[in-house]
């Protein structure tokens, strides 16, 4: 992957004003768009590997290619690391028929707001939960469908205590620390970041290409 890379192309330039207004109404309705099919079955695949040997949990949403699930799970080789993403293209090397056992790790072609929704009704919980650079949808237009902005947000929240979001673009990363906080985790704040082992091929392109890089942890439990 080249180097040299163009950094977003946005006029927004702070939080979206409407975040606040979106949350409150995702808090108030529950969302019930039809699961995806395709999900669903690579989620039983996933959960007959996860019931076969209980370890704790971490995901890694948003996976790409796979590197960062590989690189997670050498580093927590005693969990589960689920990396999901939803292109065959990004995953073919290691998943593109579906679901594949590598070590510790588990790669799964999935579409990622269905996988949460199934994840959360089987019960299951992440010990942390990662969103590596995910798309930044960045027109204003579009915060509907940044995962902060999106119908699924408080499902993903109940998926773990500990998330942590990775961007090169810092209104992405302010808007998901807001939404966090919005949602009772207080800790949560974005921060410049620096990525000395970078987990994904596009956070060692952004990292070479002289981009900021930014980031929010949160470790505690939300009470939204």
């Amino acid at each position: 992957m080249s180097a040299d890379s163009r950094r977003v192309d946005t006029a927004q330039i702070e939080p979206h004003p409407r975040l606040h207004e979106l949350l409150r109404r995702h808090q108030r309705e529950t969302w019930r768009a039809p699961l995806h099919a395709p999900t669903a079955l690579a989620f039983d695949r996933v959960h007959a590997v996860l019931a076969a040997q209980r370890r704790d949990l971490i995901l890694d949403s948003g996976c790409g290619t796979g590197d960062s699930t590989l690189a997670l799970a050498a580093h927590f080789p005693q969990h589960w690391v689920i990396g999901i993403d939803q292109s065959a293209v990004r995953l073919r090397r290691h998943a593109a028929q579906g679901c594949a056992v590598i070590g510790n790790a588990v790669l799964v072609r999935a579409e990622l707001a269905s996988f949460w929704r199934l994840f959360n009704a089987a019960g299951l919980h992440a010990e942390q939960h990662y969103l590596l650079y995910p798309n930044p949808w960045p027109k204003a237009a579009q915060l509907a469908r940044r995962w902060h902005g999106h119908p699924v947000f408080f499902d993903l929240l109940r998926t773990s205590a500990h998330f942590e979001l990775r961007s090169n673009w810092q209104v992405y990363v302010a808007e998901f620390a807001e939404a966090l906080r919005f949602s009772g985790r207080a800790d949560a704040v974005a921060e410049p970041y620096v990525a000395d082992l970078p987990l994904t091929p596009f956070e060692r392109k952004y990292r070479d290409s002289g981009h900021a890089l930014w980031r929010v942890c949160s470790k505690q439990n939300a009470s939204g």
